[in-house]
């Protein structure tokens, strides 16, 4: 930096002294200086994508345990040659359950220091590969407190060093006579399972159909790097959790649906017993056979607790139809009020009009609906939705986890290159962006809808909104779950009502947006990508939502690679429709990689047997060289620091700004 540069200095002058309160010296400056040019020539970190998860917990887990096959790829690279394939297995399952494998191995070993000095220097190994691509300090910060300085030890001293080797294997000998040897290979094996994925992206859907989003939730909290943009169903637990009445009623119903009442009751602490008594007193008599729930695999339930699920299940149903039509009226400038499905029957026929056809219904039997009336609620329908509002207002768990979302979320994001978001962008029928009115006749397309929409959620959960904002904001929940609109939706309409009670399946039919018809065109990716100023010459579109019908030959890799979609199907209930139980995503320094995932058995099958997700990997696109840090956005941001920390070293050097030694 030379005299020239004496003008910019002054006009950063306030911020240049605020960095020199964390810079005090010239030596301190220069040292960062170094540290940031060192860091920028690592490899890239491994960023993961997962999407679509549906409460299921176990498989979700475990693919973050074993960070989509990465650990065992990396296992097979170290001990090629060297240890067999059950061992090599073993050794895997051993980094993804370390406290339960332990007390399997520990009662048929016959001798288990030997066995602990083999496996410790093994997972050393393994821990000095993946930690290759971090700094010392950074390595330093992912370690327990209680192993810290052992563990550095053993990464940076090699026992093939002939001097070394005695250092090194007094060090874990000691580690076993202490009777610290379960302790340290499961502080081991969770620093492996973290430095394998430097960043976790999920693309939406955490919650709904299976049983363990409030599992998956409590995991996020304690991850140490990830981001979200949020899904439908995220929106909709999201919704409840701000009383969007309709959206508590969908979050129940699904629940029902699915007959997973975990989450709800378990998880949150929702109380259903007003429910279960309103069912029985109002639909005792009624068989309920179009609300018998869907049981997913190890989902057990009799006779008498599927009959109460059922008459739930409708009760709810009914009340949802009643309290979307509430606010769909509220809300005309949406153009919706076709979907207020009680106004199309004919009670004394038993038919209903839709699209301008009458069909008969599967059920007419409506004791809650007044025909004159259908949307209104009796008082004790009132009644039961201000004790279920009052349950969800006051779960304090549920609440938390919500806040969780809006820290580490939001509708979409751009790393690296890669624009990320759940669905959809809403286009015209020519590719172009559509104009999407939020509020107040405010229209905005592309980036600036989906960051509008953020801000919009947001509101909902902030107490200086405005009154008559906020209950907007409340209210536009429900569109974002079922607007014709909306980029986590993007339908003509929810047939949830058709569902139900018609048999004509032509009435189901949900037709599709213009972006899932015209997603596979690369132009329109890139006029996308544009829109969001996305950069590059390797930039994509990554997102979930849709599940990709690999039985039936779908790719997940569109527009010439422009596009991926990694929503196969976590959810059981995906599996039949798919073939398959789910895509992740891994980008590493040398390209992207596509795995496709067979259905998940459980945590104790893996741990008794061994078994891993059978897992498909597919080279989607590779880098001519080895990606570095300098690379990536977090290089474009060390890069802007080192320029910064340059102009405080001038001027400390021209006395501008005076050292603090």
């Amino acid at each position: 930096m030379t005299a020239n540069n004496h003008h910019d200095i002054n006009g950063d002058i306030r911020y240049i002294s605020l960095l020199s309160q964390s810079f005090p010296t010239i030596a301190d400056a220069s040292t960062e200086i170094i540290n940031l040019e060192a860091i920028l020539n690592l490899p890239k970190g491994t960023e993961h994508f997962l999407a679509d998860i549906h409460g299921e917990s176990e498989a979700f887990q475990h693919v973050l345990k074993n960070a989509s096959g990465n650990i065992k790829r990396k296992v097979n690279e170290l001990f090629a040659g060297n240890i067999r394939e059950s061992e090599k297995q073993e050794l895997c399952t051993l980094i993804y359950y370390p406290e339960q494998k332990l007390e399997l191995v520990k009662a048929v070993e016959t001798d288990i220091d030997d066995w602990y000095r083999i496996t410790i220097h093994q997972l050393v190994r393994i821990c000095r590969d993946v930690s290759s691509k971090y700094t010392r300090s950074k390595v330093r910060r992912s370690l327990p407190a209680d192993f810290s300085y052992i563990i550095e030890e053993l990464l940076h001293e090699s026992a093939d060093d002939t001097d070394k080797a005695a250092y090194v294997n007094v060090i874990v000998d000691t580690i076993i006579t202490t009777g610290r040897a379960d302790d340290f290979i499961i502080a081991l094996s969770t620093v492996i399972q973290h430095l394998a994925i430097d960043q976790l992206h999920i693309l939406g859907d955490i919650y709904d159909r299976g049983p363990g989003a409030h599992i998956i939730m409590d995991a996020m909290r304690n991850y140490h790097n990830w981001d979200i943009q949020w899904g439908n169903h995220d929106i909709l637990w999201m919704g409840a959790c701000a009383g969007n009445n309709a959206c508590i009623c969908n979050v129940l119903r699904l629940s029902l649906r699915y007959a997973n009442l975990a989450t709800l009751e378990d998880g949150y602490g929702i109380n259903l017993v007003p429910l279960a008594t309103f069912a029985m007193d109002v639909y005792g008599d009624d068989p309920c056979e179009e609300f018998i729930p869907k049981l997913l695999k190890d989902n057990r339930m009799d006779e008498k607790t599927m009959q109460l699920t059922a008459k739930m299940h409708k009760a709810i149903c009914i009340i949802q139809f009643k309290e979307e039509a509430h606010i769909f009226n509220r809300r005309p400038e949406w153009g919706m009020q076709d979907r207020c499905m009680l106004n199309t029957i004919d009670y004394n026929s038993g038919t209903c009009t839709v699209d301008g056809k009458q069909y008969p219904m599967l059920s007419n039997h409506f004791p809650t609906v007044d025909p004159t009336d259908p949307n209104r609620l009796t008082p004790e329908e009132q009644m039961l939705m201000d004790k279920l509002h009052h349950s969800f207002a006051v779960s304090e768990k549920l609440h938390k986890h919500i806040r969780t979302l809006l820290s580490h979320g939001c509708m979409y994001a751009v790393y690296n290159s890669n624009l990320l978001y759940h669905a959809s962008i809403p286009l015209n029928d020519d590719g172009t962006l559509k104009e999407v009115e939020l509020s107040k006749g405010r229209k905005y397309s592309g980036r600036e809808l989906m960051l509008n929409m953020g801000m919009m959620i947001r509101s909902a959960f902030e107490n200086d909104t405005d009154p008559e904002d906020r209950k907007y904001a409340t209210d536009y929940f429900l569109y974002l779950w079922c607007g014709k609109n909306s980029p986590l939706f993007d339908k003509s309409k929810m047939a949830t009502f058709e569902r139900y009670f018609l048999k004509e399946k032509e009435t189901y039919h949900e037709e599709k947006g213009n972006y899932f018809k015209l997603r596979d065109d690369e132009t329109v990716c890139d006029r996308i990508l544009d829109a969001f100023g996305v950069t590059g010459p390797n930039r994509h579109i990554i997102n979930g939502h849709v599940p990709v019908h690999a039985s039936k030959g779908e790719n997940p890799i569109k527009a010439n690679g422009k596009l991926m979609v990694i929503d196969g199907g976590f959810s059981e209930a995906y599996h039949k429709e798919t073939g398959i139980a789910g895509y992740t995503l891994v980008y590493h320094s040398r390209g992207f990689q596509l795995v496709q995932h067979e259905p998940f058995t459980s945590a104790a099958d893996a741990i008794q047997r061994g078994t891993d997700i059978k897992s498909t990997t597919q080279i989607v696109e590779m880098s001519a060289h080895r990606m570095l840090v300098a690379d990536t956005d977090k290089g474009t941001e060390l890069r802007a620091q080192i320029a910064d920390l340059k102009k405080l070293l001038y001027a400390y050097r021209h006395g501008i700004i005076k050292e603090k030694r």
